[in-house]
């Protein structure tokens, strides 16, 4: 067996949530010499008891020392403050240091990021991933980069521990646009299992049969796969919470009405997730848009 990957690599990873544990826990297994933070203090001295790594009181802590920083937290505001605050990453950084954001946060404050750091010094790269916590916990994620060609090729290989496709996308801001079309699609296709279950359940035909027909043919998706089950079971737990999904969905509604495009479609899931939100399933997983069709149908699943 050959060499661990990263092995040797000083790593910063901050943010330990659903997705940010287990992909903290893939770069772990790559052999990196990991510096984890986490806003809630208790969850990284829980994640380092069960994974190893040192644990920093500030994001700042954890740059010092790191060839790469990893930040996988919930929107803009929050990147904004983790790496360049009073505490972030760029005030423990060393020159050169390479800043790479997977959480969701738009083209707009990507780019600025990353000319904020470019001032600093620092480099930056900009790269969402998809594939929810399953993929996280194998390593499995697609992960779309935004940037320099030099510093996507430098950030690689901490990529494809944590992911099984990278792709790059384009410029700095390009990985953000090409994730939140997807998460569009995956929203509105989500929201098309829900309406197709509901009917059939209206029209009292058998949901194994549908969901068989649609999985062997035209109909089936990712989506299909993911959440009719859950759907079918009110089974909400979250892989991917509801508010998360409304978030990367009102951003892709900017770019797209900064593009000048109608993106009809996007707005109508747009208003089923708001609607899911109001009726207290924020926290759940995205799969809760189910619930609304149910109700506007008078129909329960």
């Amino acid at each position: 067996m050959g060499p661990a990957p990263l092995a040797g690599r000083r790593i910063a990873f901050l943010g330990l949530g659903i997705m940010g544990s287990r992909m903290a826990a893939s770069l772990h297994r790559a052999g990196a010499d990991l510096a984890v933070w986490n806003r809630t203090s208790a969850t990284a001295d829980a994640w380092a008891a069960q994974h190893g790594g040192a644990v920093a009181a500030t994001p700042a802590d954890a740059a010092a020392g790191a060839e790469l920083a990893i930040t996988m937290v919930v929107d803009g505001p929050q990147v904004e403050a983790v790496l360049l605050g009073a505490d972030g990453v760029a005030a423990g950084a060393a020159p050169g240091l390479l800043c790479v954001d997977c959480s969701t946060i738009g083209a707009g404050p990507a780019r600025r990021v990353g000319a904020a750091l470019r001032r600093r010094g620092l480099r930056f790269v900009d790269a969402p991933v998809t594939g929810s916590s399953p993929r996280a916990e194998d390593g499995t994620l697609t992960i779309m980069c935004g940037g320099r060609p030099d510093d996507v090729a430098r950030a690689r290989p901490a990529l494809e521990a944590m992911g099984r496709l990278v792709v790059h996308a384009g410029p700095l801001g390009d990985g953000q646009l090409v994730k939140l079309v997807n998460n569009a699609v995956a929203a509105v296709n989500a929201a098309m299992v829900a309406e197709a279950l509901v009917l059939a359940r209206a029209a009292d035909v058998d949901l194994d049969a549908l969901v068989a027909v649609m999985a062997a043919g035209s109909g089936g998706s990712a989506m299909l796969a993911l959440k009719a089950a859950p759907m079918r079971a009110h089974d909400y737990a979250p892989l991917f919470r509801t508010a998360h999904m409304l978030k990367d969905v009102d951003l892709c509604l900017a770019a797209a009405d900064a593009a000048g495009v109608p993106a009809q479609l996007t707005r109508e899931v747009r208003e089923t997730l708001a609607t899911a939100v109001e009726r207290g399933l924020a926290e759940k997983d995205f799969a809760a848009l189910a619930a609304v069709v149910e109700a506007a149908a008078n129909v329960r699943l």
